[in-house]
């Protein structure tokens, strides 16, 4: 079994400058994330439903936010409010490093990826919860090959309004962030033909889509009210839009990406998500209106995101035009630069973007892993190792 801890040779630390100037910044939005892993047979690949085990196990730093998930094969963990990406990537390492070792001293491995590898078409074992339990006799075979993995990144914006606005300037941006965290190219043993089969799996469920444009709190809660009428959700947890507000923190969540393969990797996409928040909140207050997307288009954009990942194409859906999908992160970037300039936190996240850009995204190097000798195994070590590794610039 490899060591948990080692460093990835793609993503390695360079050098502490960089580090104090990613834990130094004039951010004015606060940041948390919340991690979602796997427990698999380092052998095969195969989940295994151990997750009271691997908590119970779990010690040290970090150890007490790690919280059980929909099924006994997943962990979550939730991180700490941070001022700063440095710290953010300290804490978020910490957990993952906690559980990791848990899971190690039980035989088994942790893995930060979207969906299974190897086999999970039936109904889940879920975790001994009534709600879970409600779920799938509410919503039935909607319950079959769940089980997967997502990053959820909260900006603490506490004016709900004024969340819901900075929302509407998010939207067009959803396509860059999936396609950037991009990482379940592999499910039920073989290549799924896209980047992100999280985010179709995902969208079975009736609200897991792209939020509407929302006029006010009013028209927010007026479509939750009917959501909730309907039936399409069971309660407030299951508002599955890709950004919702919070009912238990004060924040704004984006829910668009996958769980990303390193602890450095979730940091630059919390940065480059906080960037956008800010903008768009300097927007909010300089009154400029948020571009209204049209619903259709927007999924078109997602859609794509999910598949290709940044390794294809994507929508531009500003321009209305296909590119590259690395040139729609370009554009991301130049829209967030002041911002991040003034943060501190342009010169490591543009570090790890090129980093990222020179390794590939997390489903290239799921299907490099692959493509060697087409075996699971070998994507399974390369989880492994990246998991807990260190990996901030």
């Amino acid at each position: 079994m490899p060591d948990v801890t080692r460093e990835v040779q793609f993503d390695t630390v360079h050098g502490p400058s960089l580090v104090a100037q990613a834990s130094v910044s004039s951010a004015t939005l606060t940041l948390g994330v919340e991690e979602e892993f796997l427990l698999v047979d380092p052998r095969t690949g195969r989940v295994v439903p151990a997750a009271r085990e691997i908590r119970e196990r779990a010690a040290g730093a970090g150890a007490d936010r790690l919280v059980f998930e929909l099924t006994q094969f997943q962990l979550e963990s939730n991180s700490a409010v941070h001022a700063t990406l440095g710290g953010l990537h300290g804490d978020l390492l910490e957990m993952r490093r906690a559980a990791a070792g848990a899971a190690a001293g039980a035989g088994l491995a942790l893995l930060a990826c979207g969906t299974p590898l190897d086999g999970n078409a039936g109904v889940p074992p879920l975790s001994p919860c009534p709600r879970y339990q409600a779920m799938h006799r509410e919503f039935g075979a909607v319950m079959r090959g769940q089980g997967v993995c997502g990053c959820h990144i909260h900006v603490g914006i506490a004016d709900r309004e004024e969340a819901l606005r900075v929302s509407n300037h998010l939207r067009p941006w959803l396509p860059a962030v999936q396609a950037l965290a991009a990482n379940s190219p592999i499910a039920d043993g073989r290549d799924t033909g896209y980047a992100s089969w999280r985010a179709l799996m995902m969208g079975r469920w009736p609200s897991a889509q792209p939020p509407p444009f929302f006029r006010s709190l009013r028209h927010y809660e007026s479509l939750v009210d009917g959501m909730l009428a309907g039936g399409s959700i069971m309660d407030r947890g299951m508002i599955y839009w890709l950004i919702r507000l919070s009912d238990h923190v004060p924040t704004l969540e984006i829910r668009a990406a996958d769980v990303c393969p390193t602890a450095g990797e979730a940091v630059m996409l919390a940065g480059l998500v906080r960037g956008l928040a800010e903008t768009a909140l300097r927007d909010v207050r300089a009154g400029v209106p948020a571009p209204d997307v049209e619903d259709t288009l927007l999924h078109a954009a997602y859609w794509r995101a999910a598949r290709d990942g940044v390794d294809g194409h994507a929508l531009d859906l500003l321009a209305g035009v296909r590119v590259p999908a690395w040139r729609l992160v370009d554009r991301l970037l130049e829209h967030v630069r002041p911002v991040l300039e003034e943060n501190g936190d342009w010169t490591p996240l543009t570090l790890q973007l090129d980093r990222l850009r020179h390794s590939g995204s997390g489903a290239a190097r799921q299907r490099a892993a692959y493509a060697r000798h087409g075996r699971l195994r070998e994507v399974t070590e390369l989880l492994m190792t990246q998991t807990a590794a260190s990996c901030w610039a």
